[in-house]
């Protein structure tokens, strides 16, 4: 089954090693797939079939369970580090953790084999992360943080029954249209930022009209991201990867859900003023 989604083309090639060296998945769903022959073990006669490994394939139930686990990690560890960091200290671990967080965000992205201690590291760093920047605009904005983790939740969930309906579909274009977008983005906030280090306001992020068009449409973004997520576990599904890689699929909807909030709690900002 072909998937024009890179991670999962590289899941895809890793779950044929697998099936290669004697993993049978069942088909779409849980469904009985296609008997295949496994290697002989030692001590039998030639052509005796060997027991065949007990690697279950993954399913969309996995896909839930791990995103609901990642994100009551998260949780735990954005409340720890809440009532545990001391405010002096709240700039020191926020920037401490954006940084751990992107470089593990970035290993798990790229890496070729689903690494469920890596994924869930990631998401303690970024409970973290999420814990310090969520601290430092309550004590500006009463309540914001409460109202942005509503919104967030009700936009994941508006776009799941969206992607149930089949009202937004990920077709090949959309998935390439995303991606561009996505990496796009990031790029103008990389740069933005490099630039507020050296003194230069691109008014991208002062809460100007400027910072509140970007901001509608870095949650647009992340909001259709979701789709791709959606996607990756219907494609790892029907290509047969092994239960692991559903710790992959949920660590995409982490991400998404974390920008979301994080964007949103930004926007929210801008129309409450300071104290």
């Amino acid at each position: 089954m072909k998937t024009s989604n890179p991670v999962l083309a590289r899941l895809g090639q890793a779950a044929e090693r697998e099936r290669s060296a004697g993993y049978a998945p069942t088909g779409p769903y849980g469904a009985p797939g296609v008997p295949q022959q496994y290697p002989s073990q030692a001590g039998y006669p030639a052509g005796y079939p060997a027991a065949p490994p007990t690697v279950a394939p993954m399913s969309i139930d996995d896909a839930v369970v791990k995103t609901v686990t990642l994100l009551g990690i998260l949780g735990v560890a954005a409340a720890a580090a809440w009532v545990l960091v001391p405010d002096a200290l709240v700039g020191v671990a926020w920037i401490g953790a954006a940084v751990v967080g992107l470089v593990l965000g970035l290993i798990i992205s790229f890496s070729r084999m689903a690494n469920p201690a890596l994924v869930v590291t990631y998401a303690v760093v970024e409970g973290v992360f999420v814990g310090m920047v969520s601290k430092a605009f309550e004590r500006s904005y009463d309540g914001i943080v409460l109202q942005a983790v509503v919104a967030s939740f009700g936009v994941f969930f508006v776009m799941a029954m969206l992607y149930k309906a089949r009202v937004i579909r990920a077709t090949p274009a959309f998935v390439k249209g995303m991606v561009a977008v996505m990496a796009g983005l990031f790029a103008v906030m990389l740069i933005n930022l490099v630039l507020a280090l050296f003194g230069v306001n691109t008014h991208l992020r002062d809460g100007s009209k400027l910072a509140i068009g970007f901001s509608l449409i870095c949650i647009v973004v992340a909001a259709l991201s979701f789709v791709l997520s959606f996607k990756e576990v219907e494609d790892g599904v029907r290509m047969g990867l092994p239960q692991r890689y559903s710790w992959v699929a949920a660590f995409g909807i982490l991400v998404s859900l974390v920008w979301l909030y994080l964007e949103i709690l930004r926007l929210l900002s801008y129309f409450q003023g300071d104290d």
